[in-house]
């Protein structure tokens, strides 16, 4: 049975079902030029059989066919994500399931490497995760996950400062339901979760996705950044706008272009067995 959170993010996604591709690729890794994507397919390569967890529009299953992986396979709460997917031409061999990571429909030893971006953190019961992907795992297999940083810079903190009053107005009814798990979020949680299902600890990547851009972009980028944004009506939109553009202004550049950064941790570990 799904829970709200999972029944929430599944109705947001399913409303805007390339929101995250869109904020991943449109940003590049500080100092390293690569979207955020292909720096997580880096990390565990070479790998010949990957499973994509909340896969999403299938974005980063691409860079994996794209990188000469032989077999693909992702799991998504939302049937519109899962659609987009299905209509990338690099994905039309990969299997493509509509599920809960906490009950992967895939046979044990199944794969040689486990990814998520910026969804592992999102899900309930990471321990019951944790297992699912020690069981499809080939032994010695990776797990690598992306998930969000506590710091951004430029424009991004100066959105959320704003945001985040407006985001307490907002009814109890309306407001974004997503799990309250916050260990997935931290190095010592992860290896928390991890540790019992046979994981060794994970190695710490911090680095940020630079989305420098004009500035509507860049508003658009942020608002994309964070569910919650999603919760406000159009008067309050329109407020945050404003505010958000004034506040700003002085950040641009010579050339009229608006810092913005997104600061992530990947965390990668091994299978030990």
């Amino acid at each position: 049975m799904t829970s709200a959170a999972e029944n929430y993010l599944r109705e947001y996604h399913d409303r805007k079902p390339d929101a995250m591709s869109v904020l991943i690729e449109s940003g590049r890794v500080t100092g390293d030029g690569r979207t955020s994507y292909e720096v997580l397919a880096d990390r565990v390569a070479p790998a010949r059989r990957v499973l994509d967890l909340g896969c999403g529009d299938g974005a980063l299953l691409a860079v994996f066919a794209r990188g000469g992986a032989e077999s693909l396979a992702g799991v998504d709460l939302s049937p519109g994500q899962l659609a987009l997917a299905r209509r990338r031409p690099e994905l039309a061999g990969a299997e493509l399931r509509h599920g809960r990571a906490q009950e992967l429909p895939f046979e044990d030893d199944s794969f040689d490497a486990v990814v998520s971006h910026m969804a592992f953190m999102l899900m309930d019961n990471p321990e019951e995760v944790a297992a699912e992907v020690a069981r499809v795992l080939a032994p010695r297999g990776k797990f690598a996950v992306v998930v969000g940083g506590p710091e951004s810079t430029g424009a991004t903190p100066v959105f959320l400062e704003l945001a985040r009053p407006l985001f307490r107005e907002v009814p109890e009814e309306r407001r974004a339901t997503y799990t309250a798990e916050r260990r997935t979020s931290r190095r010592e949680g992860i290896d928390e979760v991890l540790a019992p299902a046979g994981f060794a600890p994970v190695s710490w990547e911090p680095y940020e996705i630079d989305l420098t851009a004009a500035p509507d972009e860049v508003w658009t980028l942020c608002c994309e950044s964070y569910y919650s944004t999603d919760t406000l009506d159009d008067a309050q939109l329109s407020r945050l706008r404003s505010a958000f553009l004034a506040e700003t202004e002085p950040l641009r550049t010579a050339d009229g272009r608006l810092p913005a950064g997104l600061c992530v941790n990947l965390a990668k570990t091994e299978l030990l067995k």
